[in-house]
């Protein structure tokens, strides 16, 4: 028997993404077991997986929507785009991640395992369709990312940053849980979406109290995950305690996989009741956007400053997602994706920074420009496009959004978000302007001495390249904005759920 491999394989199987993760974990965990030493190429094993699991997702792009596992899991156009983004989120991250555990001397496969996990459990739980499988998928991602947090475990604010994070994340999915039990019971026993709707519907209970009570606890049990005012004050802490990579991660991953669970409920189960959880959002993100700059004002540290910044970041997306229909959750995802460059490329110049200096602090980056001229640069460009400076990448990400949203009639949350831009850009260029007009300060003994040591370190060959690209991403992918709008919106423009 002559056996061929056929391409096609590769087309209409819905979940091989997700298995490609999942057998590379299981190599990982192998030949980490069969080998006594720590292996430096470990990490070839995880990124294989993520850019294997990337084309297959490139591959199946224009695939119909289909149900699977008994409807527990539903795959199309809009999960596939979220899927890609938090596989190109890990994918970024493995460098940093490199780089970071080599100058702490910490181990590798333990983190990349971790990191893997959660990866899957974030893909899982942008296609999940029953209450289920949300919230299992949904847990798989917390769990590794409290152990993500205290992975530095000699570390007392590593430690502490796991522990509030392992605490409000219990609460969050506690109330989560609640709120998902009183629209299985409204619905008459439903956990599938689309039936829950069906329910609803039948048993007449869209506008009762029960079901006011279920988007509240819903909608909060997210908003602590999105890091939306008020429920926001886990993430200074967890960010500045928790390893630099690590940060980076679930600035990013966390906050797609949320959003796509919040737009998936809002959009298929609530879409007849938008007056009731369209007006709470908008309290929310007009609250994340002026708290989060206006702190972000006072922060000593990049990653406190990063974290408040986060926080309004959330904000901006929120005007998409609230806005909905196919321009709104277009903008939503074409600002995630510029997000994700922005945002790693600034943690990446933080850890290049510290992992030389054992700072974050932001006033020992003055006069970084005579020492490392490309750092400045990548520093300067990433900061500059969070901020939205035209004609940087961020600038265009938040246009669509404003655009889109003054369109649908929310002025007030568009006006909100312009006043707060010129918040930022005010913070992001006072650092700018630190780094290439500031004096060199020196840094402590302990600066110094660990400089020194992490110098020698082979990861920074990885790194570099990471956060010139992502740098470069921060300086010109706006400028392709069109063929991404068109692109997101040819595959949105397949589903019946975000017509709303």
């Amino acid at each position: 028997t002559k056996f061929e491999f056929d391409p096609s394989v590769l087309y209409g199987n819905t979940t091989l993404a997700e298995s490609v993760l999942v057998f590379s974990l299981i190599i990982l965990l192998v030949v980490d077991s069969a080998n006594e030493r720590e292996r430096n190429w470990f990490y070839l094993i995880p990124t294989t997986g993520l850019l294997t699991s990337m084309v297959i997702l490139l591959l199946n792009w224009g695939e119909e929507s289909t149900k699977i596992l008994l409807g527990s899991l539903q795959i199309d156009s809009f999960v596939r785009i979220f899927q890609f983004l938090i596989a190109l989120c890990s994918l970024l991250c493995i460098p940093l991640s490199m780089r970071y555990l080599e100058c702490v001397e910490m181990p590798m496969t333990e983190f990349m395992t971790f990191l893997l996990t959660a990866t899957i459990g974030g893909m899982f739980l942008c296609g999940a369709n029953d209450l289920v499988t949300i919230f299992v998928c949904l847990e798989c991602l917390s769990l590794c990312s409290y152990l993500l947090c205290g992975y530095a475990k000699r570390d007392v604010r590593s430690n502490e940053a796991a522990m509030k994070f392992l605490l409000v994340g219990g609460t969050s999915s506690s109330i989560l849980a609640y709120g998902f039990s009183w629209i299985y019971g409204l619905s008459g026993g439903e956990i599938q979406l689309q039936k829950i709707v069906d329910g609803l519907s039948s048993t007449q209970m869209f506008n009762s109290a029960g079901s006011s009570l279920a988007i509240v606890c819903i909608v909060v049990g997210i908003a602590f995950k999105l890091s939306l005012v008020p429920f926001h004050q886990w993430t200074p802490d967890v960010y500045e305690g928790s390893p630099t990579p690590v940060v980076a991660f679930l600035s990013v991953v966390s906050k797609i996989a949320g959003l796509a669970l919040i737009t998936r409920i809002f959009y298929v189960v609530f879409t007849p009741s938008p007056d009731e959880w369209k007006p709470m959002l908008e309290v929310l993100a007009i609250s994340s956007m002026v708290l989060g700059n206006s702190v972000a004002l006072t922060q000593k540290s990049m990653k406190r400053m990063l974290a408040y910044s986060s926080i309004s970041q959330m904000g901006y997306l929120s005007i998409g997602l609230i806005t909905g229909g196919f321009a709104g959750c277009s903008s939503m995802i074409i600002y995630i994706f510029f997000y994700i460059f922005m945002n790693i490329g600034t943690f990446a110049c933080i850890i290049s920074f510290s992992s030389r200096t054992g700072t974050d602090n932001i006033r020992d980056y003055s006069g970084l420009y005579i020492k490392d001229p490309l750092l400045t640069f990548s520093s300067s460009s990433c900061l500059s496009s969070l901020g939205g400076i035209p004609p940087l990448t961020g600038f265009f990400g938040k246009l669509y959004p404003f655009r889109c949203g003054w369109r649908a009639g929310f002025h007030p949350l568009v006006l909100a978000g312009l006043a707060t831009s010129i918040i930022s850009i005010y913070y992001y260029l006072q650092i700018v302007k630190l780094l290439i007009t500031g004096r060199d300060g020196g840094f402590n003994y302990y600066a110094r001495t660990h400089a020194i040591i992490s110098n020698k370190s082979t990861a920074k060959s990885y790194l570099e390249p990471s956060m010139i690209f992502c740098a470069l991403t921060s300086i010109f992918l706006g400028l392709f904005i069109n063929p991404i709008i068109d692109l997101v919106r040819y595959n949105l423009d397949r589903l019946i759920f975000l017509i709303g």
